[in-house]
């Protein structure tokens, strides 16, 4: 184990330690606290490293490393010919976390599913609304309201999803987060004692961790899960480190005190791979970074507007800049140019300030807020104020003052999304899944506003491409959708496209099994620690 550690309370020790002197502990410095525990509520890869890819499992998962979808929960399915009825068929004798807080008296069954996605579409039951302005944007944001006709349980272990029309990437969405399985047993007792709160912050699910307690802002604690469906995991406890600055995570990571760190600075990159105790993971990031104008107000509801402002930006200079020598490729489209469907021919606004200048003038545009996250560290954006202060001041040079907004990372995405948010808001996206809809539908469809979609953005076109994609499992015929989607999203301009970005993550040498997702994710299950 590492020389120096985080100090654990008497009863924390004992849980995560089960009695063992000889335990293994991994610490994994992690860039951001989560909102919470529960991940139907929430859209941060940070959240979703706490919750749903350490203590949750889904009926259906994506391998190590890959985008392929493999047995999850589910140990095998049947899709019907016509695409609309998904049969899966449950494994037997998958146990639920037990906790100083929960014994589970059952194992999970179909009405564990049914409840775990029912919860996010009923708007009369009580875990509709059981957090303050709760919101499950995954689920609404992918219209799952509008695909889903109904779950049908078929008996305890065989459930079944019928769907309103088919839809292609429907199995890989099912592998994402917002689909983990929870245990309705857990909920129905939180209802019964009027605790529904506790099921955001005591998570129990069936993943590869068990929840032990959470130090806010600070320090979050698992333990391995002694009754994992897959064995338990060669580590015993897990411990994330909460470090927004990614300097320190850095530090951390060479004095001993964490062996996993993720986004390094850019400008660190080139001594962390000469650094022979260190090992570095990279590849291109299923991303994109962007910044979204409110579509919906007023000079900015005109496209002409929209591109003015980005002829006015010097992108190139901005990703030298924030990315440095690390690696970020300039955005042409919303999806990066290694996921198919990619529209080679599009191109984005040329760099041309005399023209954004009349433009501009002419639309009246003097003033604007630019929306900036505080002391937060993302794949496809390094620091949003750097990037913030970059554009305000390209902005200047063509009569634009730029007010910065600044705000932690919770709170300014919960603000991004209301509809009369001013200005332009910087944001990003790592793909859940590897289908073009997941960045289509997921960030500009129609029933994304107010949810993920922060243009507030809804054109006919657009939506009519998106949507017919997903009802074909042809791939020629769905990429020329979303080419065609590609090409009005080019037109109307509601989002200025920064780049998309090399991704790394850096270990310990001691740290053994651990894989890079594509997805953006973090996954402990399978890693080891050697002394």
């Amino acid at each position: 184990m590492k020389s120096a550690k985080i100090l654990l309370t008497a009863a924390a020790l004992a849980v995560v330690l089960g009695g063992s002197a000889y335990a293994k502990t991994l610490v994994y410095c992690s860039e951001g606290s989560p909102a919470n525990f529960d991940p139907g509520t929430t859209t941060g890869g940070n959240d979703f490293d706490a919750s749903s890819r350490t203590i949750y499992s889904r009926l259906v998962e994506f391998k190590h490393g890959s985008t392929e979808v493999e047995p999850g929960l589910a140990e095998s399915w049947d899709i019907s010919p016509d695409g609309l009825t998904y049969t899966f068929h449950l494994r037997k004798g998958v146990k639920f976390q037990s906790t100083d807080y929960f014994t589970p008296t059952r194992d999970l069954n179909a009405d564990d599913v049914i409840f775990s996605f029912m919860r996010q579409q009923d708007d009369k039951s009580p875990w509709f609304t059981y957090l303050p302005n709760l919101s499950y944007d995954y689920y609404v944001g992918m219209d799952m309201p509008k695909y889903t006709k109904e779950w049908k349980k078929v008996d305890d272990n065989t459930v079944q999803l019928v769907l309103t029309e088919p839809n292609a990437p429907m199995l890989a969405n099912l592998a994402m987060d917002f689909a983990s399985i929870v245990s309705k047993e857990y909920a129905d007792k939180l209802q019964a004692s009027g605790n529904l709160a506790d099921f955001a912050s005591k998570p129990i699910g069936t993943g590869p961790f068990q929840f032990v307690d959470y130090q806010v802002d600070s320090t979050i604690r698992y333990a391995a899960n002694p009754d994992y469906y897959k064995g338990k995991e060669k580590i015993d406890n897990l411990i994330f480190s909460i470090v927004s600055n990614a300097t320190t995570r850095l530090e951390k990571i060479r004095a001993g005190e964490c062996d996993v760190m993720a986004y390094p600075n850019p400008a660190d990159v080139p001594s962390i791979k000469a650094d022979a105790n260190l090992t570095t993971y990279e590849q291109a990031g299923l991303n994109i970074g962007y910044m979204s104008y409110n579509t919906t107000l007023p000079p900015l509801d005109k496209p002409e507007v929209r591109h003015a402002l980005n002829m006015a930006i010097d992108r190139d200079a901005l990703i030298k800049a924030l990315f440095q020598d690390a690696g970020a490729t300039p955005a042409n489209n919303l999806i990066p140019p290694t996921m198919w469907s990619w529209n080679k021919d599009v191109k984005f606004d040329k760099y041309d300030p005399d023209a954004a200048k009349k433009v501009l003038a002419a639309a009246g545009l003097t003033k604007i807020d630019l929306w900036a996250a505080a002391e937060i560290s993302r794949p496809y954006n390094p620091s949003f104020q750097r990037a913030a202060e970059l554009i305000q001041a390209d902005w200047a040079k063509v009569g634009v003052t730029a007010n910065i907004i600044s705000e932690e990372w919770t709170k300014y995405r919960a603000d991004g999304k209301k509809k009369d948010r001013s200005g332009a808001f910087q944001i990003g996206w790592s793909g859940d899944n590897g289908d073009p809809d997941n960045f289509f539908a997921t960030l500009f469809s129609c029933s994304a506003i107010g949810v993920s979609n922060y243009s507030s953005w809804c054109d006919k076109d657009f939506e009519n491409d998106i949507q017919k994609a997903k009802t074909t499992s042809d791939i020629a015929e769905r990429t020329k959708y979303y080419q065609d989607a590609q090409v009005v999203f080019a037109k109307e301009a509601p989002a200025f496209l920064l780049a998309h970005s090399q991704v790394y993550v850096v270990t310990d040498k001691k740290v053994q099994g651990f894989v890079q997702d594509p997805l953006g994710m973090h996954r402990f299950d399978g890693v080891d620690v050697t002394e």
